[in-house]
């Protein structure tokens, strides 16, 4: 995959100084791949990406796009922690077929198949999109914008978040929300009929209740507001119904 970069972590702190950084325990590397994201104080999301286990390391795979600023956070609070961070050669190579030597079940769902972490992967020629949108799976850049709270994009179903770990940047705000009886906006399945594209503004009785999102043929992924958008919708023209 040429949009995603691998980032090696060193230092003999490097799993402490992570731990007190992102939304899932790092604790969970002995047993293989962590999905996890980094958050602003304030519980909105700044990247998500996955945590590979190494020898004497642990790798970032993340989306090109938000690496830079990504790592510029991670290293703004480094301070005198022993831990270094460095591009490595290795690229992602990903598929939904056999799993080959090395690779990893990706940890959001059973799904989304492996992810081969070499300098030559394996990959496949998977649909990703609409094996997305079937099981609502966030896309760095589209649903996962600096807007979210990864609660209201199911974060919690994709094995991303830990509520047991202990203290992490923008664990108050994401815990609050975990106790709430019930979220109010978050991200679901619409069935569309007609043109319309991402980005587009939902609405209900001319109000506006979402944005669409990720599209594969007829149906799609949208951010609505739950307790507007049932019935007929409309976006562009284009008429949507919740799934």
């Amino acid at each position: 995959m040429t949009d995603r970069s691998i980032f090696s972590v060193t230092g003999s702190d490097r799993a402490t100084f992570l731990q007190g950084m992102v939304t899932n325990d790092v604790d969970k590397l002995k047993d293989g791949i962590v999905y996890t994201a980094l958050l602003t104080p304030q519980g909105k999301y700044l990247a998500d990406f996955f945590l590979i286990p190494a020898d004497d390391a642990i790798l970032i795979d993340i989306k090109t796009e938000i690496a830079a600023p990504t790592l510029q956070r991670l290293t703004m609070y480094k301070l005198r922690a022993d831990v270094q961070i460095a591009e490595s050669p290795l690229k992602v190579g990903r598929g939904t077929g056999p799993m080959p030597e090395g690779a990893f079940p990706d940890p959001r769902h059973d799904a989304l198949g492996w992810r081969h972490y070499a300098e030559t992967p394996h990959s496949d020629e998977t649909d990703w999109t609409a094996l997305r949108v079937t099981h609502q799976i966030p896309e760095t850049g589209v649903e996962l914008t600096p807007d979210t709270y990864i609660l209201e994009v199911g974060f919690e179903n994709l094995n991303g978040v830990d509520f047991r770990k202990g203290c992490y940047v923008g664990q108050e705000v994401t815990a609050r929300m975990k106790h709430k009886t019930e979220l109010r906006k978050g991200l679901a399945q619409v069935a569309v009929s007609g043109d319309a594209a991402t980005g587009a503004q939902i609405t209900k009785d001319g109000k506006a209740v979402g944005t669409l999102l990720s599209r594969a043929g007829d149906k799609a992924l949208a951010y609505l507001r739950f307790d507007r958008a049932d019935g007929p919708l409309e976006a562009d023209g284009a008429t949507l119904h919740r799934l």
